[in-house]
């Protein structure tokens, strides 16, 4: 068995002290951090190897966004696309290997936010973010190999994805139109949103909640924004998902939290 977990942290060296909690309780075998915000030569890679995580692909950037995946087995980076055609650090791809064959592809990303318009004419983000996922559609649809991508999409697609489906129509992350580019790039790969064959919907399933609200909790005003997301073969193998919600609660927290998925490899 493998676990993979996916976390955006929101600041890695701000936020270290969840991390290390969060391997010693839940002890997954990776761990797809988003959002790590420092570069490559100040990512915690000594602290998270002494807890065993010594295999790390690290795409870093000065003061924003970044990807970071570490492991306890053996991994070999092989992509780090530039979805954003900018530059930005948003993407790492690593195979996870087994006696020095790859098992699995894994990748890890972060799909811009898109602002606070729906509407590319007015809002320059929002267009990003939509060819962001065009690209992400041209890649899936030559995938060749077992893969896993996860990560934080920004875009909650089902209704019972967010605290109130009318209410958010209209707002970045739960409009018609990304919900239909995302449709689009799960057809490219006819991939399998494993979190929601565990979590049947409409069961609510979040994993962010915005730090205006400062009972996270009572109000319950939550989209599911990230996900994990698998080859249709590969899905036939998962085992398990669960979300640790808590993480939420902790501690100068994330305004996500993490997602881990079992697999029978």
């Amino acid at each position: 068995m493998i676990s993979i977990a996916t976390w955006n942290i929101n600041s890695v060296r701000l936020r270290l002290p969840l991390v290390e909690r969060f391997l010693k309780e839940e002890a997954p075998d990776v761990l797809c951090l988003q959002e790590i915000k420092c570069q490559e030569h100040q990512f915690p890679a000594e602290a998270l190897a002494a807890l065993g995580y010594e295999h790390q692909a690290v795409h870093g950037q000065k003061g924003y966004h970044g990807v970071a995946t570490v492991s306890r087995v053996p991994l070999r980076e092989y992509a780090r696309h530039d979805w954003q055609a900018n530059g930005e650090a948003r993407h790492v791809g690593v195979e996870l290997l087994k006696n020095g064959s790859a098992v699995m592809a894994l990748d890890n990303v972060y799909v811009p936010a898109g602002g606070d318009v729906p509407d590319r004419e007015v809002n320059a983000k929002f267009g990003q973010k939509l060819d962001f996922l065009d690209r992400m559609i041209n890649w899936a649809s030559n995938i060749s190999q077992p893969t896993m991508i996860v990560g934080d999409f920004n875009i909650a697609p089902l209704e019972s994805d967010v605290w109130g489906h009318k209410q958010l129509l209209k707002v970045v992350s739960h409009t018609p139109l990304e919900v239909d580019t995302l449709d689009t790039f799960k057809a490219a790969h006819d991939w399998v949103d494993v979190g929601r064959e565990f979590i049947k919907d409409p069961e609510r399933y979040y994993s962010w909640w915005s730090y205006r609200s400062p009972d996270y909790r009572k109000n319950d005003r939550g989209r599911r924004l990230d996900h994990m997301w698998a080859s249709p073969q590969l899905a036939k193998q998962a085992s398990g998902h669960r979300i640790v919600e808590d993480a939420r609660s902790w501690e100068k927290p994330s305004d996500h939290i993490p997602l881990i998925t079992e697999f029978d490899l």
